[in-house]
């Protein structure tokens, strides 16, 4: 799964990089903690490319109220085009959720929690593909998106057994819809050379946490 990830690039930037237009009301950066059910950079296709904000947490439209039912913020790659919250979101509504790199834990002998910080080898921005879904109830309206995941590589597969879907830039298109179909062959693992690891502070298992010492090397 992928529970916590890290944002450093301004969102100037993150518009020049996917040729998107921003949206005014956009998260602040950087944030070295970014946690579900908190709004989110998010890169769309619903009329041009648009880098907006969504809520991190994807809320199916029979929900009564965001906590109506289970917090969904992963969605399998192996059935999230049969799952009945995700089947018309994987067909019509996917995104691009650009990071700096996420966060996966491990357990030592005594069971404690021990953080690691994933990015890619070459240093790029990290994106992620995703699936987004409006919701609304008594006037309360929520644009929400969950980050699809699948199976771990060799190498993620030491410290988990998934991870993240991980869209190089020539895949972007493909996966908003803009190229045509073939979306559903993006949803593998990344390559064993793509994603370099370190362990992190234990600071980071709080969702409370927050500064650049978070992504820093122990």
């Amino acid at each position: 799964m992928c529970g916590r990830f890290a944002v450093t690039l301004p969102p100037d930037a993150m518009a020049q990089l996917f040729n998107a237009i921003p949206a005014n009301d956009l998260p602040d950066v950087p944030n070295f903690n970014v946690c579900p059910t908190t709004q989110i950079h998010v890169v769309h296709d619903l009329d041009g490319r648009r880098l907006v904000s969504m809520r991190w947490g994807f809320i199916p439209h029979w929900y009564k109220a965001p906590n109506d039912g289970p917090l969904l913020i992963n969605a399998r790659a192996e059935t999230i085009a049969e799952k009945p919250a995700f089947r018309m979101a994987c067909r019509e509504r996917r995104c691009l959720i650009p990071t700096s790199g996420f966060y996966e834990w491990t357990k030592d002998e005594d069971g404690n929690r021990l953080p690691w910080y994933i990015t890619r080898t070459d240093g790029e921005p990290l994106v992620m593909a995703g699936v987004w879904q409006d919701w609304e109830r008594d006037g309360v309206a929520w644009r929400t998106c969950a980050i699809v995941t699948c199976g771990a590589n060799a190498p993620m597969s030491r410290i988990h057994h998934r991870m993240p879907v991980i869209l190089p830039s020539e895949d972007w298109a493909k996966w908003l819809g803009e190229a045509g179909h073939g979306a559903a062959t993006l949803m593998q693992p990344a390559p064993e050379d793509a994603l370099a690891f370190h362990r992190v502070s234990p600071r980071v298992n709080s969702n409370r946490a927050s500064g650049p010492e978070l992504i820093e090397p122990i």
